[in-house]
């Protein structure tokens, strides 16, 4: 199918020819991050008992189809729209660590229009216009969300990890008008690497702030990651 955004014609798959990213996991209550995402219907991962897992990610993305633009995304690590049902803790942790899982995009600021529409066209991302600056201070990669002038957070990663992380690339779930889509999607390019921690996190008073805050943050991040040199390829969205 083919979108007409801005004036622009564009059929998936979209591609991501250079980017970099950050990201930072912190590990959260489920019940809490149960209680964020319920309006999607989807059901939070566990990798630890009583326990799901939510992301903060910064991409730098330099040359895509939708143009130069920056994005945060908050994200929801989810079991998949058709994965069984599942009765016990430990079945529940194991698919977590066989990697059977998705990522439910709950928040997707973005800093430039045409991505912004484009990204609610095609895939119901929920992507809006924010004020996103990046900057690289003392072995951080450093970014600053705001939005409608009133500060979200300011999320600082180790421009480096420790040890490589295999490249994966999730289900996206997305929630816009009373639907749920699922979209597949590939990454390659460098392989990102990983360390322990690695993170500092502040946040504001915006909404989205507090949101972040009912779930416990900011805390010591799990894990955190970067990937100097990305590609990727988005297909078209699937309604679930």
């Amino acid at each position: 199918m083919t979108y007409v955004i801005q004036g622009r014609e564009l059929t998936p798959p979209i591609e991501v020819r250079d980017a970099r990213q950050w990201s930072a996991q912190f590990v959260v209550p489920a019940q809490a991050a149960q209680s964020l995402i319920e309006y999607s219907g989807l059901e939070v991962a566990r990798p630890f008992p009583g326990r799901a897992m939510v992301a903060l990610a910064v991409v730098d993305y330099r040359d895509t189809d939708l143009d130069a633009y920056h994005e945060v995304a908050v994200s929801v690590v989810v079991r998949p729209d058709d994965a069984p049902a599942i009765h016990g803790e430990g079945e529940l942790l194991r698919e977590f660590w066989s990697g059977k899982v998705g990522a439910f995009i709950h928040q997707l600021p973005v800093d430039q229009t045409f991505t912004m529409e484009a990204g609610q066209t095609i895939w119901g991302f929920p992507k809006f216009l924010a004020e996103i600056t990046m900057s690289e201070v003392g072995g951080f990669a450093v970014c600053d969300l705001r939005h409608d002038g009133e500060h979200v957070l300011t999320l600082g990663v180790r421009s480096r990890g420790w040890f490589p992380l295999p490249s994966a690339s999730p289900p996206s779930y997305s929630w816009r008008d009373g639907v749920l889509r699922r979209t597949e999607w590939t990454q390659t390019g460098e392989r990102p690497s990983a360390r322990p921690g690695g993170a500092e996190l502040t946040l504001g008073s915006h909404p989205i702030a507090k949101e972040l805050e009912a779930l416990g943050l900011p805390r010591r991040a799990l894990m955190s990651s970067s990937t100097p040199r990305m590609q990727a390829t988005f297909g078209a969205a699937v309604v679930v």
